[in-house]
């Protein structure tokens, strides 16, 4: 079943706004599927010092700037791309991406103006920040895992400014001679958010899983980039507005920088320690929090031949439940453009045969899809499916809680406010 013609993936990982029907893509998100690239050239940058007192005052957490060049709003900038829409742990002044410079990250991403804006390059960056910010972060995601030359330069810079780095990629900047040597003389760090612990203390699986009594909830999906992190975002804080206390587990690179207190970066643990690091993890967020839900973020999914983080979050978590994040408008898996796209009734399907779990809603990436053929889609599935379905993004946050508390009824009586 196709409900809406199929597209190729290029926009963010939740998508771009819903547009009216027939309406065309706007040109900040209308690009063709692009390899990671930078072709901003390094520069000798003048220093514009520290943020002014006035400036540090007014952020009540570490200034940052985002490095996202070429990349923002597409699949490889989701790290950028959340950290715009959610973040807990940096105030972000800034995204660097020479191709839609000055522009607002809010509209680029929702179309709605968030006062971030899209910089050139570092030194613009600088300047509009009025001062050195307290971090530079590497903000995307490409499938290689690793730095180009000229991006080694850039964060060679940044460091040489003073700023300490956040880097998501697979590859470990502490443990570069370049880096470490770079630290040292500019009396800064770098926070090697995928690199876990040491092996020796990497937890194996042990069972204990089941003695967490609150709902487990998976918000797994059907393609990786395809906007679980944010949706697990969206219904946590729902959640919480409505007075339950949830905790979300991060699984990957862009949770943890978001500032996420409990997770772990599932695909740079070796696979032996998978799914006992999840549950051990999980199982200190219950002792410690006394939690009403716990989220917990998918990655890639379980049908896809080439990431097997999924297998791991449900054999580790072993969720009560599942929400299914799912592109209408995507032809291919993301980065495999001769792979099709599974249909959500297969990915259910999988899902629980794999695992002792249900999927209790499916929720929708609005990518290329106008504001109509996003309710249509919501019928039919909810028709087909026989489970709710909403787009977290364009539909009441209502919606996320309905799907949760059908599932857990229970969860009502915990709740001490009502919808905003």
């Amino acid at each position: 079943m196709h409900i809406i013609p199929n597209k190729s993936r290029v926009a963010t990982p939740q998508g771009p706004p819903a547009l009216a029907e027939n309406s065309p893509i706007p040109s900040s998100t209308q690009s063709s599927t692009t390899q990671h690239s930078v072709t901003t050239q390094p520069s000798t940058i003048q220093s514009p010092g520290p943020l002014p007192f006035s400036a540090r005052q007014s952020h009540k957490n570490p200034t940052a700037i985002v490095y996202c060049e070429a990349n923002f709003g597409e699949i490889d900038g989701k790290t950028a791309n959340g950290l715009v829409r959610h973040s807990e742990k940096y105030d972000i002044l800034s995204v660097i991406d020479s191709k839609l410079a000055g522009s607002d990250t809010g509209m680029v991403l929702d179309g709605k103006a968030n006062l971030i804006p899209v910089c050139k390059d570092l030194a613009d960056a600088l300047t509009q920040a009025g001062g050195i910010a307290d971090v530079f972060i590497y903000g995307m995601a490409p499938s290689s895992g690793m730095l180009s030359p000229i991006e080694r330069s850039l964060l060679l810079d940044a460091m040489k400014m003073g700023m300490s780095l956040v880097n998501g990629l697979h590859e470990f900047l502490n443990e570069d001679p370049e880096f470490i040597a770079a630290c040292r003389a500019h009396q800064v760090t770098i926070d090697d958010i995928r690199q876990p612990r040491a092996k020796k203390d990497l937890r194996m699986f042990t069972g204990r899983i089941a003695e967490v009594s609150c709902p487990r909830i998976a918000v797994l999906g059907t393609d990786c980039a395809i906007g679980k992190r944010t949706t697990a975002t969206i219904i946590a804080s729902a959640l919480r507005e409505r007075g339950l206390n949830v905790v979300l587990i991060g699984t990957g690179q862009t949770g943890l920088i978001q500032g996420a207190r409990y997770g772990i970066a599932l695909d740079a643990v070796p696979s032996q320690f998978c799914a006992g690091e999840l549950e051990a993890i999980i199982l200190d967020a219950y002792e410690t929090e006394n939690p009403d839900v716990i989220l917990i973020e998918g990655q890639g999914a379980l049908s896809h031949p080439a990431f097997s983080t999924t297998s791991f979050i449900l054999r580790g978590s072993c969720p009560d439940a599942v929400v299914l994040q799912h592109a209408p408008g995507r032809e291919f898996r993301c980065d495999f453009d001769r792979m099709p796209m599974p249909l959500p009734a297969s990915e259910i399907n999988l899902i629980q045969t794999f695992s002792t779990t249900k999927v209790i809603g499916l929720t929708i990436n609005h990518e290329h899809m106008s504001d109509d053929e996003v309710s249509a889609a919501i019928i039919t599935y909810e028709q087909d499916l026989k489970i709710p379905a909403t787009d977290a993004l364009t539909r009441p946050a209502n919606d996320l809680v309905a799907m949760v508390l059908a599932a857990f009824p229970s969860l009502s009586d915990k709740m001490t406010t009502c919808a905003p």
